[in-house]
């Protein structure tokens, strides 16, 4: 069955393939459809933003350069970093000015790595063309220029755009309400544009967001006010509203909101948001992360919006916790370049998992591997069985090293067989679920993955201490290879 089905995923690669090496245009960055990404080089090099807020080391963040080729001799060591010019920023997501939606513009070039900084609204603009393995700063976008332009602040999220514009999703106004929300538009040279957005259309939380130009549509999630958020999670903030629970429609690329889909109480603080990489697909999925849903979206044939939970990650009972149950926090997920399986990460919980998506109504569960949590042998917390009866889990040593904290952003080789984790997920909300992160430093790991039947096992070869860094312990978040990967890109 599988073979059938890999064959005509490849015909239908081929055909995506040869339609794109007979029109004019290609020669830009990326690849022509993501089943040509799939047979792309291997990753040798991972960008890997750095975080020294909050820790205690009165640093400047950093981007680290990772080698991730098995045949270097300095596979899993961090080779360069890159210090930003200030402190505080804390660096958090990054994105391309350049991606595969950009593939039919031969002008185009896969050159800076856009770095926006949560906290202090900065935008740092890294060039990675001179030098791969060692990274420069390019240009920095000052908060003042973006708030004295557009409102903005709280940057998160950066996409290129087939124009060659930027955009970057930002939470909320330079106090931190909400309510200053939006998008902001940057030019190919990273000068402020203004505002994507309509006027008087912005919802009323932001975070991610994922368009799909042959929908003409986007849509974007909601985590809440930065208020609330910088200062650690507070469960109270929920009830009083300063948290999400929607996801908002935009028509592509006009920028009006159309929709406004409410995902009530199982849809609380909806983060992470992917459409599947096939661009003529009407669906996708968002990561909820205190109720610990998957929801998938998705387009009726009114061209109205729709969703639904499709995956629940049940809240375990425990003892000697804040709670008398804890939610697995959905912090991450994403989906392979052939649109076979989902991942996710559940930061408290501790564990990975797998779900064969073939059919994106109906999830599977095919791989789960335990790489921390705060149920793991030697915590304070236990887990409550049927019974009566207590657990914790047993988490491996790799390398002689526990691991730390819970597995947080995740990352999949573009062929699909290996899956990078970090486990930092905000500086503030890491000092107060995992405060040995913040003491000791995150950590990188690699998971083989089994993409036939499906399955996930750690690589006891590849582990990345950032609890040795020269100037004292940082906290590891999302990675970037330098050319492209399945939550970077975008096929038009």
């Amino acid at each position: 069955m599988f073979g059938e089905k890999n064959q005509e995923r490849e015909k239908k690669r081929r055909r995506t393939t040869k339609m794109a090496e007979d029109s004019c245009c290609k020669r830009g960055p990326g690849y022509a459809s993501p089943l040509d990404a799939m047979c792309g080089p291997r990753e040798t090099l991972i960008y890997v933003t750095c975080v020294y807020t909050g820790t205690g080391t009165e640093k400047p963040d950093y981007l680290a350069t990772v080698d991730v080729d098995p045949n270097s001799p300095t596979y899993s060591k961090v080779i360069h970093r890159l210090p930003m010019p200030y402190r505080g920023d804390e660096l958090h997501h990054s994105g391309w000015n350049s991606c595969s939606s950009c593939y039919g513009d031969p002008s185009a070039t896969r050159r800076f790595l856009v770095l926006p900084s949560l906290v202090s609204s900065r935008i740092y603009a890294i060039d990675t063309l001179k030098d791969p393995k060692a990274p420069t700063l390019h240009k920095v976008v000052e908060p003042n220029d973006i708030i004295e332009k557009t409102g903005l602040a709280y940057p998160h999220t950066a996409h290129c755009l087939a124009s060659g514009d930027i955009l970057v999703s930002c939470l909320g106004d330079k106090d931190g309400n909400a309510k200053g929300i939006g998008f902001l538009l940057l030019d190919s040279d990273f000068n402020v544009k203004g505002r994507w957005e309509k006027p008087g259309h912005g919802p009323l939380f932001g975070y991610d967001f994922w368009y799909q130009p042959r929908h003409k549509t986007m849509i974007s999630s909601s985590w809440g006010a930065p208020l609330a958020f910088t200062k650690g999670f507070n469960l109270e903030h929920v009830s009083n509203g300063l948290y999400g629970r929607h996801l908002h429609v935009y028509s592509w690329p006009e920028g009006e909101l159309k929709e406004t889909l409410d995902l009530g109480a199982t849809g609380l603080l909806p983060l992470e948001t992917r459409f599947l990489h096939d661009p003529d697909k009407d669906t996708g999925f968002v990561g909820c992360a205190l109720t610990s849903n998957m929801v998938r979206f998705f387009k009726k044939p009114d061209g109205s919006w729709c969703h639904e939970v499709s995956v629940s990650v049940k809240p375990l009972k425990v003892q000697n916790w804040i709670l008398p149950e804890m939610p697995g926090l959905i912090t991450d997920f994403l989906i392979s370049l052939d649109d076979r399986f989902l991942y996710l990460s559940n930061w408290l919980h501790g564990d990975i998992r797998q779900y064969n998506i073939e059919d994106p109504a109906n999830p599977r569960l095919t791989g789960q591997v335990w790489v921390g949590g705060l149920v793991s042998k030697g915590s304070t917390v236990v887990a409550e069985a049927e019974g009566g009866t207590t657990y914790q889990v047993d988490v491996p040593e790799v390398q002689g090293h526990q691991l730390r904290g819970g597995p947080q952003m995740i990352q999949l080789s573009l062929d699909g067989k290996r899956l990078y984790v970090t486990n930092s997920l905000f500086s503030t909300w890491d000092r107060q679920f995992y405060p040995e992160l913040v003491q000791k430093g995150a950590h990188m790991l690699q998971i083989d993955v089994d993409t036939e039947k499906g399955g996930l096992q750690i690589n006891k070869n590849f582990f990345v201490d950032f609890g040795s860094e020269p100037d004292g312990p940082s906290l590891a978040h999302e990675m970037r290879y330098p050319g492209g990967d399945c939550t970077s890109d975008i096929w038009i």
